[in-house]
């Protein structure tokens, strides 16, 4: 075989390879998962709301398609607003905890909950709005 036909071959090979890969939900792209985390804040028995509230400072999980864990966090702005960046066409999961008020026993700390958000990222430089995620403190 010729140099030039070897040089046609591995160009065919390498098209073929780069054009057949598709790249998985995850970072690398150019889209944004944005949302907001707001807050109820009960006294010690859950029987009286304390506060209302956005929630500043909360860490926000996110989940890359059919990932077992989270692949990235990032934490809420002053207004309880977040931000994902920089995101590849798929399906994603948000969480963020909260305290689980039905497991509430007199005396006992109720155990953190995942509350969790799912969508997906169609195209590029799309924006999706996760909405406000509602926890409880």
């Amino acid at each position: 075989m010729t140099m030039k036909k070897i040089l046609i071959l591995f160009t065919i090979a390498l098209t073929l390879i780069i054009t057949s890969c598709k790249k998985p939900a995850g970072e690398g792209g150019n889209s944004t998962i944005t949302g907001k985390i707001h807050t109820t804040n009960y006294n010690s028995t859950f029987t009286v709301v304390n506060a209302v509230y956005d929630s500043p400072d909360q860490d926000v999980y996110i989940i890359y398609g059919d990932d077992a864990t989270y692949g990235n966090k990032t934490k809420t702005g002053p207004d309880g607003v977040f931000e994902f960046k920089y995101l590849r066409k798929g399906n994603y999961k948000i969480y963020v905890y909260s305290k689980d008020k039905a497991a509430y026993l007199p005396g006992i700390n109720p155990p953190d909950v995942a509350v969790y958000k799912e969508g997906e990222i169609t195209a590029k430089k799309q924006t999706v709005d996760f909405g406000t995620i509602e926890i409880i403190k």
